[in-house]
């Protein structure tokens, strides 16, 4: 049985995979856990040397969409295949330190109270461009006040999570990005965790900020529509009367 998942969505980032996978066995050392590389739609060697990597990681799975998907999609499929109760996910461009990982699957296993869902990163010292940073900081403080989702950076890769959980919420692209909102939608409690950020080792950005904000705006309106449409109750079982 494998207690741990770690999902990692990758588009055209052949260069990156070698470092995150070493990073990923040295961070989960004595865990029971497998990798999934989700190849999405790559156009380089990414699925290559993922599948060379395969002899020294004999854990380590991939799947591929024969069209780029997005991250969203990317990490649902991963999510699906996944094996382990517990799902961690980081993005491939290698920003995301591997070393970070525990400290989001440490808590969802020794949680005793089976009340945690999610365990939310926010990254400290961001290593990105001063753009990026700046249309970061209004996205994130426009989605706080509407959303209430108690969160400064729903945008950072890495999360963990309850499988079951994750896949009982409402899918659709770039939810990725608003996890702790749906999580706390569905009643489960979220755990947020600082964690470390690095400079890309290699490749390129797949989004400018222009992009980020024309689907943030119907992101946001629909997310919050979400929130306010959902309504729970605590089913009760009824005894059959024998006779």
């Amino acid at each position: 049985m494998t207690d741990i998942s770690i999902v990692i969505p990758m588009k055209n980032e052949s260069e990156n995979v070698a470092m995150l996978l070493g990073e990923i066995a040295a961070a989960c050392a004595g865990q029971d856990y497998e990798i999934i590389v989700v190849d999405d739609g790559s156009t380089d060697d990414t699925a290559a040397r993922v599948r060379d990597a395969m002899a020294d990681h004999p854990t380590l799975r991939l799947l591929q969409h024969p069209q780029s998907a997005g991250q969203s999609a990317g990490v649902h499929s991963g999510v699906l295949a996944a094996k382990g109760d517990i799902v961690c996910t980081l993005d491939g461009d290698g920003q995301n330190p591997p070393a970070e990982l525990p400290k989001l699957f440490a808590p969802l296993l020794r949680d005793a109270t089976g009340r945690l869902g999610l365990v939310a990163g926010q990254r400290v010292g961001r290593q990105d461009t001063l753009s990026k940073r700046l249309a970061s900081r209004f996205a994130n403080a426009l989605r706080a006040r509407i959303l209430r989702d108690g969160t400064r950076d729903t945008g950072c890769g890495l999360k963990g999570f309850r499988r079951d959980a994750f896949l009982r919420l409402p899918y659709f692209n770039h939810m990725h990005r608003y996890l702790p909102a749906l999580f706390k939608r569905d009643g489960w409690e979220v755990a947020l965790v600082d964690v470390s950020h690095r400079e890309r080792h290699a490749g390129q950005s797949k989004y400018n900020n222009l992009q980020r904000a024309l689907v943030g705006i119907h992101d946001l309106i629909g997310v919050s529509w979400l929130i306010l449409r959902r309504k729970t109750a605590q089913p009760v079982e009824v005894e059959r009367r024998d006779g």
